[in-house]
């Protein structure tokens, strides 16, 4: 018997490269006014819980509509940019973008487990709202416990890939002017004529024919600078332009391979610390060993882990971000219900009727509920 293999049209093969040929030209010639829409939305996004029903619940569609689309755009313009041998943007790339750029360029799996595991990150607030609505809460703790799963299994990946500690964000992101992006230039249009030699010869503009007056001798423009003042170092001059460490190294070497199982060890608590922590508050949210647990274990991981030479600027600033990070437990557990929100509830209460503190005080009562109710709200 002779089987049948489903085809898809060739219509809508066609329509499809259509569409997308047609993005791709669409974000390249209005990718400044773009990016501007882009921010001005995402600003939006700050202000819309509390205006109506379920604004929460758009608010973060549309923050992670945006954020999608961003990583798109920002997949496409990194193509522009770097298929023009000319263009040579005003700054140079950070080092996070060097890094993060040579290992998606070099290695396949580390670029979709980076772009699956921040795709992730920029819908699991929503899925969780998701599963709020239409769930119960067992089972929407049951969702959570999930995602943090997958996202562990997709940083071990990462780990094991790179075998140097866990950059945050895993992409690199956008580090480029976009109103400097190149565009098709008029040798390359097919309408234009190819570019030839004039033939009439140049002629010496009206302005500069009577430039022959000579300068008086002293004048300023013919004065020899006087000589740097001793009290200056040159060292000031010197230092902004030379070369560091960052500037000389590949781009997939700026960051120290983890040596012992020390530093394996503390790499692997910090990346599973999450499961674990949503593991225990879901049999029992209002417990304090979760957070207990959760704080001791990023303490372990942060005593265990390797100290950075002034050098490796980009290991430094990936702790720094980590040390940052310990802020958020303000906002859980019985710190966030004996401390930090008594405090904001006052402040709110304190400053409703005045001017412009009013405006931060209806903004502080209309997000107590959602860091109440969400678990993503404050997690990292």
């Amino acid at each position: 018997m002779r089987r049948h293999v489903f085809r898809a049209p060739a219509y809508r093969l066609t329509t499809l490269h259509i569409l997308l040929q047609t993005v791709k030209l669409l974000v390249r010639f209005n990718a400044s006014t773009i990016s501007t829409l882009e921010s001005s939305l995402r600003s939006l996004t700050w202000f819309l819980p509390g205006r109506f029903k379920d604004a929460e619940l758009a608010s973060e569609a549309l923050s992670a509509f945006l954020n999608v689309m961003s990583l798109y755009h920002d997949t496409l313009l990194s193509r522009i940019v770097r298929s023009d041998a000319k263009f040579k943007p005003l700054l140079p790339p950070s080092p996070h973008s060097r890094f993060t750029r040579a290992w998606s360029d070099k290695n396949v799996r580390y670029k979709w487990a980076a772009r699956t595991l921040e795709m992730i990150r920029f819908v699991e607030l929503v899925i969780e709202m998701g599963l709020r609505r239409k769930t119960s809460n067992r089972t929407r703790w049951r969702g959570i416990v999930l995602l943090e799963m997958i996202k562990a299994v997709l940083r071990l990946v990462i780990l094991k890939i790179t075998r140097r500690p866990m950059l945050s964000p895993p992409l690199p992101e956008r580090d480029f002017d976009t109103s400097h992006i190149p565009s098709q230039s008029a040798a390359s249009s097919p309408t234009l004529a190819p570019s030839s030699q004039p033939s009439s010869p140049l002629m010496t503009p009206d302005h500069l024919k009577n430039n022959h007056i000579s300068l008086d001798i002293n004048n300023s423009l013919l004065n020899t600078p006087a000589a740097l003042s001793s009290e200056a170092p040159i060292e000031e001059y010197l230092l902004p332009k030379a070369l560091s460490t960052t500037s000389v190294k590949s781009s997939s070497a700026l960051m120290r391979e983890l040596g012992s199982p020390t530093d394996w060890l503390a790499e692997i608590i910090y990346i599973l610390r999450p499961l674990v922590y949503v593991g225990i508050i879901s049999k029992n949210p209002k417990s304090t060993n979760p957070l207990i647990v959760s704080l001791s274990l990023e303490l372990f991981s942060r005593y265990l882990r390797r100290v950075a030479p002034p050098s490796a600027t980009l290991e430094r600033g990936e702790y720094a971000r980590r040390d940052r990070d310990f802020l958020w437990y303000l906002l859980r557990g019985s710190i966030w219900q004996t401390y930090t929100k008594p405090k904001l509830e006052s402040f709110a209460n304190k400053t409703a009727r005045t001017p412009v503190l009013g405006l931060m005080s209806a903004f502080i009562k209309d997000w107590i509920p959602l860091i109440e109710e969400y678990y993503y709200y404050t997690a990292t």
